[in-house]
């Protein structure tokens, strides 16, 4: 069996994918990377063929037709046979030193019957233009080189919760947890960590920079305005969070706060993207997400909308908008995100 299955998503992935895959075949035998080949019309498939030809054993190659990230991820997580799995985008890469230090502390985790429902190692934005790149650690939070429960989690900080590119799932807990992604939905990653986090019991965490994620193009799906043109995708996943998880009913305190931070933040960014977008049918939009979060989880509202930022999000009329962009744009230099 392989420690480790890779799935990578591509769709007209052809100018970044070759790097990013060079990369995770630093892992050798270990590693088992899927490209999953989401309907490219121009030379990716043919690169994924070449991979799997040059690679028998490490590269698989799929097709299928166009369903979009998280369908492709999900195309790659019924395929994987590695005993952990993780998502890298077809223009992010690894660094290679790291995926060896994960594979070994896998390797021994599994060998010594230890093995966790979630991997956790750091990642950077690898954002272009900058030189000084932002890494995103979790040692505040999660202690290093030992096997964790939600009793030993400390406190996250703002903007430092476990995104898709610092996870690592064990490949059977993630079928499990019954996960489906929505097709032709941006923005998926975020159901992708927060719905299964409902049934993580066990972590381990690496302080390693593993992930490179590659941000700053034109075309981007989390620029600020491709998001607040696709705001409605947003939404749908910041329902479906709503939907698919009761944070209220998680019985460990430390799991349910961390879990409720995390919708919290990603219901910011929606409502914030509503109002800088500025129109009166997506500030209707933002009251409407906030008024379903009411009528599905009442705790939850009642926390964030008493909360400095749900206050923030409430003021009326143009003194309200000015007050959320400046924290959005202050938020922007501190944080680093687009």
């Amino acid at each position: 069996m392989k420690l480790l299955s890779i799935a990578v998503p591509s769709y007209n992935a052809a100018q970044y994918l070759s790097h990013a895959v060079e990369t995770l075949l630093s892992g050798g035998d270990d590693v088992e990377i899927l490209i999953v080949d989401d309907g490219s019309t121009d030379t990716t498939g043919a690169l994924a063929d070449a991979f799997a030809q040059e690679h028998p054993g490490i590269v698989r190659a799929i097709h299928k037709e166009n369903g979009g990230h998280g369908d492709a991820v999900m195309t790659g997580l019924r395929a994987a046979t590695g005993l952990y799995f993780k998502v890298v985008d077809s223009d992010d890469w690894v660094d290679e030193q790291a995926l060896r230090q994960v594979l070994d502390t896998l390797r021994t985790l599994h060998e010594q019957a230890r093995d966790v429902d979630l991997f956790v190692s750091n990642y950077v934005y690898d954002k272009v233009g900058v030189r000084h790149k932002r890494v995103i650690r979790y040692d505040h939070a999660l202690a290093e080189g030992r096997v964790l429960t939600w009793d030993d989690v400390g406190h996250f900080f703002v903007g430092q919760y476990i995104l898709m590119h610092a996870a690592i799932y064990r490949t059977q807990f993630l079928r499990d947890t019954g996960l489906e992604l929505p097709k032709h939905t941006f923005y998926v990653d975020n159901l992708y960590v927060y719905v299964p986090m409902r049934d993580v019991k066990t972590l381990y965490y690496l302080n390693v920079d593993l992930y490179h994620y590659f941000i700053g193009r034109t075309d981007q799906s989390v620029q600020e305005q491709t998001m607040i043109r696709r705001i409605d995708q947003q939404l749908r996943v910041n329902r479906l969070m709503f939907d698919l998880v009761d944070v209220s009913a998680l019985t460990h305190k430390r799991q349910r706060e961390y879990m409720v931070s995390y919708l919290e933040i990603i219901t910011t960014v929606s409502s914030v993207l509503l109002v800088c977008s500025g129109t009166p049918e997506n500030l209707a939009k933002k009251d409407a997400l906030w008024n379903d979060m009411k009528a599905l989880h009442p705790d939850v509202y009642r926390k964030l909308r008493r909360g400095l930022i749900g206050r923030a999000l409430h003021l009326p009329g143009r003194f309200g908008r000015f007050v959320v962009l400046t924290g959005y744009h202050i938020s922007q230099r501190l944080f680093g995100f687009n």
